[in-house]
């Protein structure tokens, strides 16, 4: 009786915690924001102020998350993300990834959807913060490389979209190109959701039976200097270094479940 009672708690609060989240991209949008726009006149500035506003935001959404029962979870190595420059790689098993990321990574920028744009509830922060749209084609790299360069932390999920139900990972290049263009090494984020939840097709009303716990491992930075290659064979060394991703992450993923 007590188990289902509170699944059915879990349930309501899950739906609470959608609305919430959709009420608050509103409130930065017509309060939040336009205050910071009218204060700030600096771009760049401005740029920083939000995302910081993003960061405190995302992190009184994870403790209200936490408060109801929605969630549990378990953060490990969190002192490595206290350096600026970083790209930091993750799986995404799960639709709420990015907000434990963004709660949790001072300085953070990350590659959004471009229909995000347009969306009511978050038009305001993307815009606002200055998140780099994966609609700039080949110039996306070439943003991500700025951002890097300028001490942002960028978050990539290199699948480019949540894991697939069958729970196969599909890394694509692209991470490795921004790795080796930047010269930057990688600081993996293993993401480890059970039971899984949020996942790519789900419902946000199809919560599992027992409580979701998280589990984030911010590893140590995997080099990429054995990656880099002669002039001419960058795309050689973006599909080796993929393929080591491609490893390691299924690997880590692995021994952390």
């Amino acid at each position: 009786m007590a188990e289902r009672l509170f699944y059915g708690w879990r349930l309501l609060a899950t739906g609470l915690c959608f609305v919430m989240f959709g009420a608050g991209g509103i409130l930065l949008r017509l309060v939040g924001f336009p205050l910071l726009n009218g204060f700030v006149r600096d771009k760049s500035r401005r740029a920083w102020r939000a995302r910081k506003m993003i960061q405190t935001s995302f992190r009184l959404f994870v403790g209200f998350m936490h408060g109801l029962g929605v969630l549990r979870y378990e953060i490990e190595g969190l002192e490595r993300l206290e350096r600026t420059g970083l790209l930091i790689l993750a799986n995404h098993p799960s639709l709420i990834d990015t907000v434990f990321l963004m709660a949790i990574t001072r300085r953070a920028d990350c590659i959004v959807k471009a229909a995000l744009q347009t969306n009511v509830f978050t038009r305001g922060p993307v815009t606002s913060a200055g998140y780099i749209f994966n609609d700039h084609g080949v110039e996306l790299v070439d943003d991500c490389v700025r951002s890097l360069k300028s001490g942002s932390n960028l978050i990539v999920f290199p699948e480019g979209t949540r894991t697939s139900p069958d729970g196969v990972l599909r890394l694509k290049r692209g991470a490795a190109h921004i790795a080796l263009r930047a010269q930057c090494d990688i600081t993996p984020v293993v993401i480890v959701c059970h039971p899984r939840t949020l996942g790519k097709e789900g419902k946000w009303w199809a919560i599992p039976r027992r409580q979701v716990k998280f589990k984030i491992i911010v590893q140590e930075d995997i080099a990429i200097a054995p990656f880099i290659a002669e002039p001419g064979d960058a795309n050689l060394a973006a599909r080796n270094l993929a393929a080591h991703l491609q490893r390691y992450f299924t690997e880590e993923i692995q021994r952390h479940a």
